[in-house]
């Protein structure tokens, strides 16, 4: 039954055979003597020699994971071996985050080399923290893995949370809290008062508190995430970006244009395109963690698996395809492109003006627009780029009716605008405060008015009581704003909890106890131009 439900809701393709065995708890030694164990799953006849499929997860070897990853790979044409990560369900040794798989999955993978039902091939697939994984270890990787299949992940995960000049609280936070608190009894009938509890976590002062009211204890790595930014030497064993150059195993990923990992993960296929590889990319318009995520990336990864890894593990070239395939949002479509960026998008400028406009002309002279931000009562996030409940494309009109929320829109557009590649924006700001946020939304409003989030991002400022253009990059995009809809920009200086909500003392995160309200100021005038770059379709 689960088997049928799973090929239905993913759309996969028939399976050889619904009958496997699986053995558990197989221990598997790792060099200092710590045994982490895994599950074996394969056809019940013919299993021995297949390609074997290895998936390593800090998130339990049963249930949902059996079901969604090991029994569908299982069933068409792999054998799979999934297994608990470092000192967690069962597996031997402290669970110390990212820190100790890439030499833990080197040790796995020779493990499975040497077993008498392995083949002579292994394809290494899993999103998130099971993506990391694969990274942690790829330039180091022995002959017998034959293909990567990262979904919704990056060689640096954690890291562009913990910029300098942007910390995103939401999502490090509350993994860390999801981590500590899993294995505990009936945590999934208490997934409600958790997550009353992290909500109350996220508004703690001073946060170094936060994790105790979450959790009950202290966690190092919620700790680590307040105290270390993303360039401190804490974080220089997690960081395996230098090393993906190196890769030479074929990589197909799988993201989504409201995932948390977009940027690095773009980044990761552009340096291996830089390198000469032929990687593959494909891009929908998933968000990291919701349902929409479960139905499309974890489906078209399981797709991928099968079509690119069980290719180049039984040594065959796999079905010609496109290197990039991206989902072109607001045509609601599949286009297939020949890199990332693609070619033939041009930057172009489209200035905020008095009265709340956005247009292309140079904007005249006029007063700066104003707003008042209180970290007491903080722009709250609404949709975008989370792991929450309403994360993705959502309606934003509850958060433009904000007077702290200012929108600039263009007029009725007369042919659609195709926006294709990475968007930043340039807004001359000033505070009252010495430091102060800006916060950039890129939206899309059709013609009943309604207002859906594309995309967006967040600068801090340290020097913000000084009139300045302020870059924000925002997150990747593919988008068609079509004939009849507006373009809108919005500006404001917050998105809490998915950002961590800027004090206006310079208080460092972990310690403020003090907040303090901010008078702002946004010019738009043709000494001071602000706009929103983006890469625009060339008409020709």
């Amino acid at each position: 039954m689960i088997s049928r439900l799973v090929e239905r809701l993913l759309k996969l393709p028939a399976p050889a055979t619904r009958h496997l065995v699986v053995r558990r708890d197989l221990r598997v030694p790792m060099r200092d003597g710590v045994a982490l164990l895994a599950d074996h799953w394969a056809p019940r006849a013919g299993g021995d020699g297949l390609p074997t499929a290895l998936v390593r997860t800090p998130y339990g070897r049963r249930g949902a994971f059996g079901a969604i990853l090991a029994r569908p790979l299982a069933e068409r044409g792999f054998q799979v071996l999934i297994q608990s990560t470092r000192g967690g369900f069962g597996s031997g040794g402290v669970f110390d985050p990212l820190r100790q798989e890439r030499e833990d999955g080197l040790a796995t993978v020779d493990w499975v080399v040497a077993q008498p039902w392995s083949g002579d091939a292994i394809v290494l697939v899993g999103a998130s923290y099971l993506g990391y994984v694969q990274w942690a270890a790829a330039d180091r990787l022995p002959p017998q893995v034959k293909a990567m299949v990262p979904q919704v992940t990056e060689s640096g995960l954690t890291l562009e949370f913990l910029r300098e000049d942007g910390l995103s609280l939401e999502t490090p936070f509350g993994w860390g809290v999801q981590v500590a608190t899993q294995e505990r009894r009936f945590a999934l009938l208490r997934q409600r008062t958790q997550a009353k509890k992290l909500r109350q976590a996220l508004h703690t002062l001073p946060l170094a508190q936060a994790d105790v009211v979450a959790i009950g204890h202290r966690s190092d790595y919620i700790q680590d995430i307040l105290v270390h930014p993303e360039t401190s030497p804490r974080w220089a064993e997690i960081d395996h970006r230098s090393r993906v150059a190196d890769v030479t195993v074929p990589v197909s990923s799988v993201a989504g244009w409201y995932d948390i990992f977009l940027p690095g993960q773009l980044r990761d296929f552009r340096t291996l395109q830089d390198a000469g590889r032929r990687p593959r990319l494909a891009v929908g318009p998933w968000t990291h963690a919701g349902r929409d995520s479960l139905l499309g990336s974890t489906g078209k990864t399981l797709r991928e698996a099968l079509e690119f890894g069980l290719a180049h593990a039984r040594g065959e070239e796999p079905p010609e395809r496109a290197p990039v395939r991206l989902f072109v949002m607001g045509e609601e479509a599949w286009r297939d492109f020949a890199s990332w960026p693609p070619e033939g998008y041009a930057p172009q400028r489209f200035h905020l003006q008095a009265g709340g406009t956005l247009a292309t002309d140079v904007p005249g002279e006029s007063a700066p627009d104003r707003y008042r931000y209180d970290p007491a009562d903080p722009t709250p996030a609404a949709g975008g780029v989370r792991m929450a409940p309403d994360a993705g494309r959502v309606d934003n009109a509850a958060l433009e009716a904000r007077a702290d929320v200012l929108t600039y829109t263009t007029d009725v557009l007369g042919e659609d605008v195709e926006v294709i590649g990475d968007v930043h924006a340039e807004i001359w700001f000033r505070s009252s405060l010495r430091f102060a946020d800006v916060f950039v939304r890129l939206c899309d409003v059709g013609p009943d008015g309604r207002s859906v989030n594309v995309c967006d991002g967040l600068t801090s400022l340290r020097e913000a009581d000084e009139l300045a253009a302020v870059t924000v990059r925002l997150w990747p995009t593919a988008h068609r704003f079509k004939r009849g809809h507006r373009i809108r920009v919005q500006v404001s200086s917050g998105a809490f909890p998915r950002y961590a909500r800027n004090p206006g003392t310079g208080e460092p995160h972990a310690t403020a106890v003090t907040l303090r309200a901010a008078d702002q100021e946004v010019h738009h005038g043709p000494a001071h131009a602000s706009a929103i770059v983006l890469p625009v379709r060339n008409s020709r």
